[in-house]
């Protein structure tokens, strides 16, 4: 498809939406809202058998989410994702990961939205102090079991779809290395 014209209608520090008219191969036009933000990174942190998730508020929910850690970072579209999910990690929960795995990619809404996300494996975990953000202020963090984890997806009490995906992308890993 061609682009024929775009409009920013809306932007602020975290978002930009626009209206974009783009022709189709057999000529006819069609009209797509875009959202981009920037590529983010969430952060699995896995010691053994558990995982470390935080809750906060989703405005946008009006609820508490339990999800993995994890963030953007301005103008992240040329962001190194491990050093976002190294920086997320240590803000969020306090831990230090020893070693960074990449699990995959995702894209949560592509008929929406420009916006990526890089799934990271953090283990060889060492703690320490949150380094939250005024945003993050109410944000707790807690260990789970794989058990519970896998209870509180299948339950509902996690609804994330990159927290989800994650695990999904986890799963997959630890079954390619066990062929």
């Amino acid at each position: 498809m061609d682009t024929v014209r775009s409009q920013e209608i809306y932007s602020n520090p975290w978002i930009t939406v626009r209206e974009d008219i783009v022709r189709r191969a057999d000529g006819s036009e069609a009209v797509y809202a875009v959202v981009d933000k920037s590529h983010y990174a969430v952060v699995v942190p896995q010691d053994g058998e558990r995982f470390q998730l935080v809750e906060q508020y989703r405005y946008p929910l009006r609820r508490r989410c339990w999800e993995f850690p994890g963030g953007s970072v301005p103008g992240g579209a040329d962001m190194d994702p491990l050093e976002v999910a190294r920086q997320e990690l240590r803000e969020e929960t306090g831990l230090r990961a020893g070693r960074l795995t990449y699990l995959g990619q995702l894209a949560p809404a592509p008929a929406t939205t420009s916006h990526l996300g890089h799934i990271v494996l953090a283990t060889e975990l060492t703690e320490g102090e949150p380094e939250r953000e005024l945003s993050e202020q109410d944000m707790e963090a807690a260990w789970f079991t794989r058990t519970e984890l896998e209870a509180m997806i299948s339950d509902g009490t996690i609804i994330d779809a990159d927290t989800i995906a994650a695990y999904t992308l986890l799963v997959l890993h630890e079954r390619n290395r066990a062929q």
